[in-house]
């Protein structure tokens, strides 16, 4: 298998990586395979070897996943950050979510561990990781 080469995949895409086995993070995808219109992210599964690879590169557990991570010009953003700098790119009426920083971090990061951390009890867990469907090829690395 050929070496990963992460700072470079990480220095030229914009990256959502997302837990697979979670039903809510495979909804999620859904939801911005749906209204990306400029193709602006790629997805990239925890579960994968380059996934994987971008865990390592950023210091991150590669056997427990907490929180979806956003890489942009090789910065790495998690929890809430992460989700408002993903939605606010998605044009409008997504854009308005940039509302949500007036809310503390703290508070902010509190609610969305509380999501984060019972996932799989609220939504459920695939036993295994989906396989994306050739005609979104396009969205993810």
């Amino acid at each position: 298998m050929p070496k990963i080469d992460t700072k470079k995949i990480i220095e030229s895409n914009k990256i959502i990586l997302f837990d697979a086995e979670c039903k809510l993070c495979s909804a999620w995808c859904n939801f911005i395979i749906k209204h990306d219109k400029k193709l602006c992210f790629k997805l990239c599964s925890v579960q994968s070897s380059k996934g994987q690879a971008i865990l390592k590169y950023f210091n991150y557990p590669t056997d427990s996943f907490k929180t979806m991570l956003y890489i942009e010009k090789s910065m790495c953003t998690v929890q809430s950050d992460a989700f408002i700098d993903v939605v606010i790119q998605l044009g409008w009426p997504w854009r308005m979510a940039k509302i949500l920083r007036i809310i503390p971090k703290r508070v902010r990061n509190w609610a969305y561990d509380r999501i984060a951390f019972n996932r799989y009890a609220l939504f459920g867990k695939y036993d295994y990781c989906l396989i994306p469907n050739a005609d979104y090829d396009q969205h993810y690395l």
